[in-house]
């Protein structure tokens, strides 16, 4: 099953406002995803950049968002552990927490915001890296959908 994942900031493929990057104030954008399958027990969400020079960039790592969710506010905390129960993890900034585009001046690059709906609550701790969730989520993925913004300096 695919979830349609989108903003209201930017359009699927469309620029991202400089608001989310590093040349702005570098929040997280807002985003929303369809209704998750029957049986999901989690969501998780992960936002890389696949053009970075060394390799894939991981920007934001969140799990355990509760089953209900089908949006993030603009903004959200950069905290370890949210209300909600939800955990981030470290990015390749080396921190937790959402962290803007900031690419090196020149081509634009792909900035993939990738939803997922699991079927069980991920036993792992706030500061994870995406490797570890991506094998605790291996198996236990419903469903998932995915919005890419560009950006370039």
């Amino acid at each position: 099953m695919t979830l349609t994942v989108s903003s209201s900031a930017f359009q699927e493929g469309a620029k991202i406002p400089a608001k989310y990057t590093c040349e702005g104030q570098d929040i997280s954008p807002p985003l929303t995803w369809s209704k998750p399958p029957a049986g999901t027990l989690s969501i998780a969400l992960i936002v890389d950049d696949p053009d970075a020079p060394s390799g894939v960039f991981t920007h934001w790592v969140l799990f355990n968002l509760p089953p209900q969710t089908t949006e993030l506010t603009e903004a959200m905390p950069t905290q370890a552990e949210l209300p909600s129960g939800a955990r981030q993890g470290k990015t390749d900034f080396g921190r937790v927490g959402y962290g803007g585009p900031c690419p090196p001046p020149g081509r634009p690059h792909r900035y993939q915001f990738t939803v997922y709906a699991l079927d069980q609550t991920l036993d792992l701790k706030a500061g994870a890296a995406k490797g570890e969730l991506s094998s605790a989520m291996s198996g236990h993925i419903l469903a998932q959908g995915r919005l890419t913004g560009l950006y370039q300096r």
